[in-house]
């Protein structure tokens, strides 16, 4: 099959573009509808709103504008980069195309050591509580598939995925455990908790979010050579000096940290890293420098207007973000089975 490449500075202009229009639509709609009027009153500030004749805003209307907004649509952006360029990330290193980061146990690590806090010990540690609490379960696990992993001498990428499909399973099961023998009344936070959102979106956390997104950008930028050599398979890697074995623990390695800084803030959002690559590469290909790039743009768009729609769907109440990325990935995946099947 013949697939079309486009150039890639024309689809980082678009991409941009589509999430330019997008972050303040995110901003304007939700639960209380904005007025534009009023977004770049606070975003301009009272002297020079003033100037372009904007009446100031009320002081309840900027807070939700700059301590709720805001912060939520820089996470969704910086979270839906992070999941897409950890799927790409990781369907080069198990060459399985439907690879993502919640193949591999780091989600339902980081939902165990979340719900352990909301059914038993509370916010002992304040807004910091729950993301620590996430990111440490999600390491566990990390640690956990990389223990059974490294015990092999020849580690393949199918090793890898079945590893992680049996600490996923593992520590489903710990959450669920956690779930019932918890506190009962807490159930519902789990439930929204478990299916994503970006509730917990607030300047004071979105370095964890940052700090995830950097380890990856700086893992590619040095890394992105190797990565196409993998593409060819561990005979060509070897013969160009590279340990296949060692490249795919690294790759794990960051990938799990990062996946557990993003989950730790937003839940599970699956399905990102699973659509967003096999998008990219139909559009630039599937070598790293391009594809990356194209990752992180696709990857926050989607997140972004998924946030958006959950806040609509059933306004005023708010519909996990997982439950629209769930959806949207079921369709994609089917065209994807009728594809393959008709080419």
């Amino acid at each position: 099959m013949i697939v079309r490449r486009f150039p890639l500075s024309v689809v980082c202009v678009v991409a941009a573009v589509i999430l330019a229009v997008m972050l303040p639509l995110g901003v304007a709609y939700g639960g209380l509808n904005i007025p534009s009027e009023t977004i770049f009153s606070v975003l301009l500030g009272n002297d020079l709103g003033a100037f372009f004749s904007l009446e100031p805003a009320s002081n309840p209307m900027t807070k939700i504008i700059i301590d709720l907004r805001l912060p939520r649509m820089v996470l969704a952006s910086i979270v839906g980069s992070g999941l897409a360029i950890v799927g790409a990330l990781l369907q080069t290193a198990t060459r399985n195309d439907l690879a993502d980061p919640f193949l591999f146990g780091l989600s339902s690590g980081a939902a165990a050591g979340a719900v352990l806090v909301i059914t038993f010990t509370g916010d002992f540690l304040g807004i910091w509580t729950l993301p620590i609490a996430a990111f440490v379960g999600g390491l566990v696990s990390a640690i956990t598939v990389l223990a059974l992993v490294t015990r092999t001498i020849h580690t393949g990428p199918e090793r890898l995925v079945l590893a992680g499909l049996a600490v996923s399973f593992l520590f489903t099961a710990i959450a669920n455990y956690f779930v019932f023998a918890g506190d009962q009344r807490a159930a519902h936070s789990v439930v929204f908790w478990s299916l994503g959102g970006l509730g917990l979106a607030r300047w004071e956390t979105i370095g964890f979010a940052v700090l995830g997104l950097s380890m990856l950008i700086s893992f590619c930028a040095l890394k992105k050579h190797k990565l196409d050599a993998l593409l060819s398979g561990d005979d060509t890697a070897h013969s160009l000096g590279i340990n296949p074995k060692r490249m795919r623990i690294q790759i794990f390695v960051v990938c799990a940290f990062a996946t557990g800084l993003f989950v730790s803030l937003v839940g599970v959002i699956g399905f990102v890293g699973l659509m967003v690559p096999h998008l990219a590469r139909a559009f630039v290909g599937p070598l790293h420098g391009a594809l990356l790039i194209v990752c992180g743009l696709f990857g926050a768009v989607l997140v972004v207007s998924s946030d958006i729609v959950s806040r609509l769907i059933l306004a005023p109440q708010e519909l996990p973000i997982g439950i629209v990325t769930a959806a949207v990935g079921a369709v994609f995946v089917i065209f994807l089975i009728i594809r393959k099947r008709t080419v």
